[in-house]
């Protein structure tokens, strides 16, 4: 398993493993990994005869006053965890790789930016798009693989794939939890132990929304309801948006049917934690 800095390496590696006929992966990540990557990591190894996997913090999908300087790393820990995924490659470069110079040139959406995350991150999709479409253009990949917590993500790079005609199969992977229930994060190390469990309101909040669906409730806004109610009833947690969308558009419907997407974000103390479920009527 080989950890490599320059956009160089990366192409004359592929190129390499592409003169052999060998299908690639790739798995974007900001590094700190954790099981959930791990799952992405082991489903393109098992997708593909090679996989990249990049660790790259992206300063542009931060806002001014987020949490780049403190999001964590660990690139040794990384390491372990890609090589013992069965990844063949880490593209770890400096953001002056990524972005030289005047760097002028992004890629922008709509439509499945404009609610949820979108809302209160301005810039966040710009630079998640961005980075994301110059990571298909480095790695050129087969396939690349995104987790279902970042639901909007999943959805809004299906959609500039599509529309800009990347040649990359995107392939969902699920959530992957702890044993109480807790979406894995890399911010889930901001938390106290007692904001730690405080955090547990989000995914038993959302089991209460899902069971009321699958009861036969198809009221938006009464789902809603049930789970800021639940919500409300932790002291620690901070409302940012309880939202119902169609999935493929993230734009709100009147009643829940077909392909539904169920999110929520909750600030727990400092920390902002999202977490979804997506339901299929």
């Amino acid at each position: 398993m080989q950890v490599v800095k320059t956009i160089s390496e990366v192409r004359e590696i592929v190129s390499s493993w592409r003169k052999e006929g060998l299908s690639v992966g790739l798995v974007p990540t900001m590094g700190f990994l954790h099981e959930g990557h791990q799952s992405l990591i082991e489903k393109s190894v098992s997708q593909n005869d090679r996989t990249v996997v990049s660790v790259f913090v992206n300063p542009i999908q931060f806002g001014p006053n987020e949490d780049l300087e403190a999001y964590p790393r660990d690139l040794e820990h990384d390491k372990i965890l890609v090589e013992k995924a069965g990844g063949n490659l880490i593209f770890h470069p400096e953001p002056s790789e990524m972005y030289p110079g005047h760097f002028t040139s992004f890629i922008d959406t709509t439509e499945t930016t404009e609610l949820l995350c979108g809302a209160v991150r301005p810039i966040h999709f710009r630079g998640v798009c961005t980075v994301v479409g110059k990571l298909f253009n480095i790695v050129c990949p087969d396939r690349a693989y995104f987790g279902q917590k970042d639901a909007q993500q999943l959805a809004t790079i299906r959609r500039f794939v599509r529309d800009l005609n990347f040649p990359v199969e995107i392939i969902p992977c699920p959530i992957i939890r702890e044993e109480d229930g807790l979406a894995k994060s890399s911010r889930n190390t901001y938390l106290s132990p007692e904001e730690r469990q405080a955090a547990l309101i989000l995914s038993k909040s959302l089991r209460l929304g899902k069971e009321a669906i699958e009861n036969g409730e198809d009221n938006p806004q009464r789902v809603i309801n049930i789970i800021k109610e639940n919500l409300s009833t932790e002291p620690l947690a901070r409302i940012d948006y309880v939202e119902i969308v169609d999935f493929e558009n993230i734009q709100r419907v009147e009643k829940i049917e077909g392909e539904t997407l169920v999110a929520i974000a909750v600030y727990i103390g400092k920390t902002r934690l999202i977490d979804n479920f997506i339901i299929t009527k």
